[in-house]
């Protein structure tokens, strides 16, 4: 048996997190809602060799068929009495055009320093960086200082029903006294100026409700006059939706959110003016923005199967998020605007969730940022999307974004999430390791 090479000599996971990040991207496990690729097994299985090839004994689960399948391990922390930490990542990506990208969106190539490529940002970063640090603690013999239980999933861009819903539904028994979990989209930095950058948390996101819109009408000949056309009265409606002007509401999150945007910016911020204040966060003031009203989204468009014929029927989807205790009257006004004529259906829908600002969790993100970016302040913020942590609330389980990013003052973060071009600083994710390593040993 020859022994083991000396410390210093070990791969450390700063070292390790381009090559695990890359190596995840090249896996394309494009998710369209039809689970019809192999991708997320592929991808369950790396992440399963890479845990098991540092001593862990990992599980991989198929869900609903062979080609959806996670990836689950239980790290015994040095006190297995306390508490359980689940830190989630999905393996899934949304599909990419690959005319539209400059580069191949599956190539996963490092170009000026930033690795390139789909779920860049959502989330094959935070799932190598968690691998990262984890292959680290197995060559090491570490324990955290409580139970981490690390759960890779699919589905999560489709709604997580093959993914964590099934999870919590069938396999309750791997979140056994978890209370609190970390996943995606939280701790990036945003730059005020040089000697500031606010660190969103993210502690409360959206709630979803995915609709349908379809319009009937008399079919008929393209040719001739036809007053009860199933694509026009769709698109009156899919106008109406996309034209309303919702009004702005401000939870607990988002108004502690400016509070410390009013402080950092010296400035009062005016919620009847929110307008000039999302001005001062640049290409974040999309994302912000959405964080304090519904929003609905026409997103799909399907009619007819030849230019001469006139159908009968013409369908929308629209995506539609609503803050927390917003469902009933996003939906509500969905109906009114689209109008009697216009059947709308709920084709998938999901809970907001807000958490509270504090705590021991909170204070170890805040204490192993600061740490690592001497000009850091952590505040709390809304996603305008939703995660996992949805699932994972059934069970009782407050969630919060933590995925730390330090990135450059000019990167457009909030336009690279399902856009062209994804792409990650390679000092982003050497910097994310460097908190998660901190972060895991105060919780």
């Amino acid at each position: 048996m020859t022994s083991p090479p000396p410390l210093e000599k070990l791969p450390t996971a700063e070292s390790e997190v381009v090559g695990i990040v890359r190596d995840l991207i090249r896996i394309d496990t494009s998710n369209d809602g039809t689970g019809v690729g192999p991708g997320e097994a592929y991808a369950a299985e790396y992440v399963h060799a890479s845990l098991t090839e540092v001593g862990y004994q990992p599980e991989i689960i198929s869900t609903t068929s062979a080609h959806r399948a996670a990836v689950a391990l239980r790290i015994p922390g040095q006190d297995s009495l306390r508490p359980a930490l689940l830190v989630h990542g999905h393996l899934d990506v949304v599909p990419a055009v690959t005319s539209d990208w400059s580069v191949p969106p599956f190539g996963a190539e490092v170009i000026d320093d930033m690795v390139w490529g789909r779920g860049a940002v959502d989330m094959k970063d935070m799932d190598g960086m968690i691998l990262s640090v984890v292959r680290q603690w197995g060559r090491l013999g570490y324990q955290p200082p409580r139970d981490i239980v690390l759960l890779f999933t699919p589905d999560e861009e489709a709604g997580g029903r093959h993914g964590a819903h099934w999870l919590v539904d069938n396999r309750p028994d791997l979140f056994e006294g978890v209370t609190e979990a970390i996943g995606e989209v939280g701790g990036f930095s945003l730059t005020i100026r040089d000697d500031l950058r606010l660190y969103l948390i993210q502690t409360a996101e959206k709630g979803i409700a995915w609709l349908k819109l379809t319009a009937r009408g008399k079919a008929g000949h393209g040719s001739m006059i036809n007053d009860d056309n199933a694509v026009v009265e769709l698109a009156r409606a899919v106008t109406r939706i996309g034209d309303r002007e919702p009004s702005i509401q401000l939870t607990p999150t988002t108004q502690r959110f400016l509070h410390e945007l009013s402080e950092a910016l010296g400035v009062e911020v005016d919620p009847a003016n929110l307008g000039a204040a999302l001005g001062q966060v640049g290409t974040l003031a999309t994302l912000l923005g959405a964080s304090m009203m519904n929003t609905a989204n026409p997103s799909m468009l399907n009619a007819g199967y030849k230019v001469n014929v006139i159908p009968e029927t013409a369908t929308a989807h629209v995506d539609g998020r609503f803050l927390p205790g917003g469902r009933d009257a996003l939906v509500h006004e969905i109906k009114q605007l689209a109008g009697d004529r216009v059947d709308v259906e709920i084709l998938i829908e999901d809970i907001a969730l807000e958490a509270p600002y504090e705590g021991d969790l909170v204070n170890a993100m805040s204490a192993s940022l600061c740490a690592e970016d001497a000009f850091a302040r952590p505040v709390p913020y809304m996603m305008s999307g939703g995660t996992d942590a949805k699932a994972f609330s059934r069970l009782g389980i407050t969630g919060y974004g933590f995925a730390p990013l330090q990135l450059p003052p000019d990167l457009d973060f909030a336009g690279l999430f399902h856009g062209v071009d994804e792409r990650v600083p390679v000092s982003s994710l050497k910097f994310g390791v460097r908190v998660l390593e901190r972060f895991f040993r105060l919780v």
